[in-house]
């Protein structure tokens, strides 16, 4: 039987990798739904080839540009997030691809758990600003989630290793970024379109900066909380400029179990579709005879403060780590236009973290609240 897919930000840097592992498999999988946020001309040209019966566009306006070329071929094409919400859900649906960017993934998220469903996720605003409530919706109603960033599917592959021994630490790696061994007053110079050129990993832009910053990982370390169910000190970041181990699992024993490979979003998002099976995705294999260097080093906050930031936001917990997504959010899109510097993104953040009406324990609508809130104020601190 064909495992039929859902991908949620089709057109994105995940979507797109996504739909080229599916690709090389028609046999195993089928598309029957696909969504973008405005990409009327992508998302058009992959639901012409992939023939998918559900087309979801969530700018309302884009809804008749694509309705017009799509509904007559016998697409049924939708508008509004709320649709994409009711449609996450239909029978017809096994596995979901949450590889929508920031917050907004959250509401499809949740109704694809409620209904059950394997999200494959790759969008990690969801877990860091509602992890207790989105790994509570996945017990109370059978879903499951999978990880599809490498880190993360390091350490679950790490784990399908342990039995049933504990795990001690867990070691995410990062790369450093474009700026790793640059200076801080350089840092505080460097505009978008240098952050913008990541050594090793092909992301969207949002996601490239966030790598800049370090927030990525911080983001990284709230994920692998709620998904490993580990205390902040059971996290560590090290800096692996190579990106070859993707992420490590410490045993109480010192006995460190790693999970290698070129870097590639591929392998990741073709194991989390095809679990607990392996399969050809078409990405470069690792020559051992040629790999001349593994290097590591300890990150340093002092030039990356967002990573401190994350920390302490984890370690606060509450609506704290929504807070700092939201100002994150608002921030990196500023800079993205040159509106603001390089480290007025952690200031921002640090504003956030500062002045929030603390909930310890939020529901839903809390975390709603602090997402809509936080990114107002952030916003005032820019314009």
């Amino acid at each position: 039987m064909k495992r039929k897919i859902a991908i949620l930000g089709s057109t994105g840097s995940i979507g797109t990798q996504t739909l080229d592992v599916i690709r090389q498999h028609r046999d195993l999988f089928e598309v029957v739904l696909l969504s973008a946020r405005s990409s009327v001309d992508l998302l058009t040209q992959q639901a012409i080839e992939f023939d998918a019966a559900h087309v979801v566009i969530c700018d309302e306006s884009r809804y008749q540009a694509l309705a017009d070329v799509l509904q007559p071929r016998g697409t049924k094409v939708w508008a509004g997030v709320d649709s994409l919400c009711d449609l996450v859900g239909m029978d017809g649906v096994d596995i979901v691809v949450g590889a929508m960017v920031g917050f907004s993934g959250l509401r499809p998220t949740l109704a694809a758990l409620r209904a059950g469903k394997v999200v494959a996720l790759a969008n990690k605003e969801t877990l860091v600003a509602a992890g207790s409530i989105v790994t509570q919706t996945a017990r109370e109603h059978g879903g499951a989630i999978l990880p599809v960033d490498s880190e993360h599917s390091a350490i679950f592959q790490c784990l399908l290793c342990a039995g049933d021994n504990p795990v001690e630490r867990v070691h995410l790696t990062a790369s450093g970024g474009p700026f790793r061994t640059w200076n801080r007053p350089d840092i505080a110079g460097a505009k978008a379109a240098q952050a913008l050129k990541h050594p090793n990993w092909d992301m969207g832009a949002k996601v490239t900066i966030d790598s800049a910053t370090m927030m990525n990982k911080g983001f990284e370390v709230i994920e692998a909380k709620w998904l490993f169910d580990l205390e902040p000190d059971q996290i560590n970041v090290v800096v692996h400029p190579e990106s070859v181990i993707h992420s490590m699992v410490e045993f109480v024993d010192g006995a460190v179990i790693a999970q290698l490979g070129c870097p590639d979003m591929r392998e990741p998002i073709g194991f989390a579709l095809s679990f607990p099976r392996r399969l050809t995705v078409g990405n470069k294999k690792l020559d051992f005879a040629t790999l001349r260097d593994l290097s590591f080093e300890a990150p340093d906050t002092s030039r990356f403060p967002c990573l401190a930031l994350a920390f302490e936001a984890l370690r606060r917990g509450g609506n704290a780590p929504c807070a700092l997504n939201a100002a994150n959010e608002v921030a990196v899109a500023a800079y993205l236009k040159d509106l603001i510097s390089f480290y007025d993104i952690a200031k921002i953040g640090e504003k956030a973290l500062s002045g929030l009406n603390f909930v310890a324990n939020p529901s839903l609508d809390d975390i709603f609240a602090t997402n809509r809130e936080v990114a107002a104020i952030a916003d005032g601190y820019i314009h």
